[in-house]
């Protein structure tokens, strides 16, 4: 299936794979490291623009998964590399990795590509720190059915490893725009968006609130809460009612709340 074996560390392609971890380098080369067979595959499935595959056989957890999964990559032109143990532990950015990691081409994540459709669910994440909270963002946008996720000001990057592998591929299926939070409000308002506000001093639950037809819920960080200027611009301040000394969830949480209410709503 590969021509060749690479079993050095040290090896140039080898290399120049683990530089990705760095977010500068991913930057500039507009490529990002996809890991695991269940993200290559929905990558597959989601036609990402996969550059190549490296793959470690001693390392597979299901082999016949793997290797239908590596005929597919070769079917759909891709190019194969097989590494050694070793070798793949240096590009591996997992604890117990499965032997299989794709290189993709990052996309364009700007404002200007989405395309919302009749009454959208739209979710808005400002300034988000750790990647597995962009990751579970991610998954929770794609199960309630949300148009888009766009994240303001946001201190990690979309393409991540950690969140690609967090989002459980649903980094490929969800559109997401990466922007500024004055961008954002000026997009939302430019599309008929209701701005529902979530801050512990919001006015109403989100279950008094009415969330159906074109609707952007904001979540803000879970330090600061929201920007002052997302709750100037808000059509409404809405909480999470809770019982406990704490008064913040976890943003992933706050955001399955906020949106399954919405869902509920909308049926």
């Amino acid at each position: 299936m590969s021509d060749e074996v690479i079993h050095s560390r040290q090896n140039p392609r080898v290399q120049g794979v683990a530089k990705l971890r760095d977010r500068a380098v991913r930057d500039a080369r507009g490529r990002f490291l996809v890991e695991g067979l269940r993200e290559l595959a929905r990558a597959l499935e989601r036609k990402v623009a996969l550059e190549e595959v490296y793959f470690c056989p001693a390392l597979f957890k299901d082999a016949a998964a793997s290797e239908a999964l590596l005929t597919r990559v070769a079917e759909a032109g891709v190019a194969l590399c097989e590494l050694g143990d070793s070798a793949f532990d240096k590009v591996s950015g997992r604890e117990g990795p499965d032997g299989l990691l794709g290189v993709a081409e990052t996309w364009d994540v700007s404002l200007g590509r989405l395309d919302l459709g009749k009454d959208p669910l739209v979710l808005v994440a400002e300034a988000v720190e750790k990647p597995g909270n962009l990751g579970a963002l991610l998954r929770t946008a794609d199960s309630a059915g949300c148009a888009a996720l766009v994240v303001c000001d946001p201190v990690t990057d979309l393409f991540n490893p950690n969140v690609i592998r967090a989002s459980q591929g649903a980094a490929f299926s969800v559109p997401v725009a990466v922007a500024s939070t004055a961008e954002a409000i000026a997009w939302a308002k430019a599309n008929g968006l209701r701005v529902l506000a979530t801050t512990p001093d919001g006015a109403k639950p989100l279950w008094d609130v009415d969330a159906r037809g074109p609707v952007a819920i904001v979540m803000g960080s879970e330090k600061d809460g929201l920007a002052p200027a997302w709750l100037a611009a808000a059509d409404a301040r809405v909480v999470i009612p809770q019982a406990g000394l704490s008064d913040s969830l976890n943003v992933a949480t706050a955001a399955a709340i906020c949106l399954f209410e919405a869902v509920r709503q909308r049926r």
